[in-house]
């Protein structure tokens, strides 16, 4: 397996609501990579967040890479307005869709990166099939909802299998790993395979920080 750059998200979830705009460029000036954007209805997780006008507010703030991970039901209603808004990437969920095909290319024909994540108990087994319409994968390492969870360890072996998988098809599309990461537990998912690590808590409440909080998770990722 190549050795590949790691990459921060960092998690808009736990930044301080009261000021988005200082805290995404705050974010950016640390060393972030990418502006991680949960997305939550309510229905698909009991929370709610912000919808596509927060993201069209932040989005002339930075030069980060945007990409709004949808947590609700019927996400292909809400992808033209978050494409609209700035984003990037837009991230649906396997859980969400009996069939992802339709709403992947709905994202990609919006000009945006397609990507899909799978919560802690579903299974990537079928993650073949929705490979040549895919841009990007997301493996939960938590229940998706709420930030400041524990790392779920299974997420470690479910990256390993996505990553052999993409291998063995020849392709680059990034891993993306979201929740409970540190230093130790980003070790763990670079040695399996991750390409990119969503940083919320860690990063917007760590004691040393922000830049401390992106040096030490990229510290992590070099130790594999």
């Amino acid at each position: 397996m190549l050795k590949r750059e790691l990459k921060v998200a960092a998690s808009l979830l736990a930044a301080d609501f009261s000021r988005l705009g200082e805290e995404v460029v705050a974010a950016e000036q640390a060393g972030a990579d990418w502006l991680h954007l949960d997305v939550m209805d309510g229905h698909f997780v009991p929370p709610l967040t912000f919808g596509p006008l927060v993201v069209a507010a932040l989005r002339p703030l930075s030069g980060l890479v945007f990409n709004a991970h949808l947590m609700i039901s019927e996400p292909q209603r809400q992808v033209a307005a978050f494409a609209e808004a700035g984003a990037h990437g837009i991230i649906v969920h396997r859980e969400a869709l009996a069939e992802p095909t339709p709403v992947l290319e709905q994202i990609r024909a919006a000009g945006c990166a397609a990507g899909l994540a799978y919560n802690p108990p579903t299974s990537v087994d079928d993650l073949a099939r929705w490979l040549p319409h895919l841009d990007m994968l997301l493996v939960m390492s938590v229940t998706p909802g709420w930030g400041g969870q524990a790392f779920m360890p299974s997420a470690v072996d479910k990256v390993r299998s996505a990553r052999q998988l993409l291998d063995r098809e020849g392709l680059a599309l990034p891993i993306v790993v979201d929740g409970g990461l540190n230093r130790a537990t980003t070790a763990l998912m670079v040695a399996a395979g991750a390409d990119v690590i969503v940083a919320g808590t860690f990063l917007f409440r760590h004691p040393g920080g922000y830049v401390a909080a992106v040096h030490e998770l990229r510290s992590g990722g070099r130790c594999c």
